[in-house]
């Protein structure tokens, strides 16, 4: 029980089970990217005494510390309230601030920081509830979280922001998904990552059983197919529509506007088929080497005279794995490859096996050899890796054009700079940079740089601007269930 407990809080991972979500909506505060709906005087109020919200979300923010700033997913604010339910930092906060109420609040002591994960967050706000600590609940992970730093219930009957209208007092009530919007105040706490399946059900208080389950072999949270009503005003966000991605798929019309988002943001990492990005975690000698991210996980830059450093969210020990990088600014060092977990500590910024950029040489164990042509700014390397050979081998293309075996002449556990550590300690894409560096990362879920091809792998999983060559498979998780 306690595995499955553990396995329960993980993050939903793929598996098969039978309901496919295809699409995600890539959120980027840098770019102002939210949807909206701005309620004025017209109409009534939504249900604002009794609804829930799902979401699946997995988050990729700027900054991995738990003060990094307030990332909200719903918001409602008008000139003098407002509400959220949002990342602060890495905890969770479920929050309903009334200038005729005061303050309701739940905030998580967990932080929730597995950024290779999809979470699934459920908030229940019934304030005609007669039981106290019934009236606002939050769930993760199909589980109730019941320990909090702030733990403050609402009245009985208090209404939330969400759902209030111009009442001809505060002006108008910005509702917003992936960020805050005052009128006064403008933009602001913007959401880093990725949104998918995001139900608003008016009028019912219901359980993340409505929305997910347990699945029987792995233990792991996984989503479900919602079959019941939204109510008059509830709505479904599925992505589904690259031309429209905030059409309301319930049935409702009750669409979102767009700030911000364009068809290229429409994303197919999601929660039944998590892929691979950079990983904010896991960046050698910890934040003070930390590679700032943007664009879910897969842009990195650097704009500093130092080291600065990104690994991969997902390794893998076995399998012929595909990805691209698009190196878009080429300054100081530029380099792009593989790291092992041996080498995450402050003293190999330049270890694993990686491609300098304005050399064309091959790095190793920090030693440096000749390899291929420099690559330059809009050059995009992609990397075949196989894992099954001993020792393993990783093609890499310039522009779709062979360099050759970076792992040519290395062997596992050799003598003095020319070896590669055991595979069982598994292989993560990495990139390095050191001065003015721009690296737009594609492992086939979403990337920022534009795709002209559209090119998938022999399981028609990934988008990538150069077919993977035969046998060689996007970094996500239906592909490792079937090669990892």
């Amino acid at each position: 029980m306690e595995t499955l407990q553990r396995l329960h809080n993980r993050g939903s991972i793929s598996t098969d089970t039978g309901y496919n979500i295809d699409n995600s909506l890539k959120l980027d505060s840098a770019n102002s990217e939210y949807l909206y709906i701005h309620r004025d005087a017209t109409g009534s109020d939504w249900n604002r005494l009794k609804w829930t919200a799902s979401m699946w979300v997995k988050h990729m923010p700027t900054e991995s510390s738990a003060t990094a700033p307030k990332e909200r997913m719903f918001g409602a604010a008008d000139a003098n309230s407002d509400f959220d339910i949002r990342f602060r930092g890495q905890p969770i906060g479920f929050r309903n601030n009334s200038d005729e109420d005061g303050v309701a609040e739940l905030r998580t002591t967990a932080v929730y920081r597995d950024y290779s994960a999809w979470y699934h967050i459920v908030a229940v706000w019934d304030t005609a509830n007669a039981t106290a600590g019934n009236r606002m609940r939050l769930y993760v992970n199909g589980e109730e979280v019941t320990d909090f730093s702030t733990d403050t219930q609402p009245s009985q009957n208090e209404k939330s922001i969400w759902g209030k209208k111009n009442d001809g007092t505060d002006g108008n009530v910005a509702h917003t998904i992936g960020a805050y919007y005052n009128a006064s105040s403008g933009f602001a706490q913007g959401f880093n990552g990725y949104m998918a399946e995001v139900h608003w059900v008016e009028g019912q208080a219901l359980a993340p059983s409505d929305f997910g389950e347990t699945d029987s072999d792995t233990g792991i949270w996984i989503p479900k197919e919602y079959s019941g009503s939204h109510g008059t005003n509830g709505f479904y966000l599925d992505f589904s529509n690259s031309s429209s991605l905030g059409a309301d798929a319930s049935g409702n019309s009750n669409n979102w506007s767009l700030n911000n988002i364009s068809a290229a943001d429409q994303a197919t990492d999601t929660p039944t088929n998590n892929f691979c990005t950079l990983n904010p975690l896991m960046a050698n000698a910890g934040p003070s080497n930390y590679l700032p991210l943007t664009e879910g996980g897969t842009k990195a830059v650097n704009d500093a005279a130092a080291y600065k450093i990104a690994n991969s969210t997902i390794g893998v020990s076995n399998g012929k794995w595909y990805w691209e990088v698009k190196a878009t600014d080429v300054n100081g060092v530029t380099a792009i490859g593989v790291t092992m977990p041996y080498y995450w500590d402050a003293d190999y910024t330049l270890q694993g096996c990686i491609y300098y950029g304005q050399t064309g040489q091959r790095y190793n164990n920090a030693s440096a050899s000749s390899f291929g042509n420099t690559y330059t700014d809009g050059d995009i390397i992609s990397f075949a890796l196989d894992m099954d050979a001993t020792p393993p081998t990783m093609t890499v293309y310039k522009n779709n054009s062979s360099e050759g075996n970076l792992m040519s002449g290395l062997s596992i556990n050799g003598a003095g700079a020319a070896f590669l550590p055991e595979k069982e300690d598994g292989y993560f894409p990495k990139v390095v940079g050191y001065n003015a560096n721009t690296f737009e990362c594609n492992f086939g879920g979403y990337t920022s740089f534009s795709i002209s091809s559209g090119a998938s792998d022999e399981n028609g999983y990934g988008t990538f601007e150069y077919a993977p060559p035969s046998g060689y498979y996007a970094l996500c998780t239906k592909n490792l269930a079937e090669f990892g």
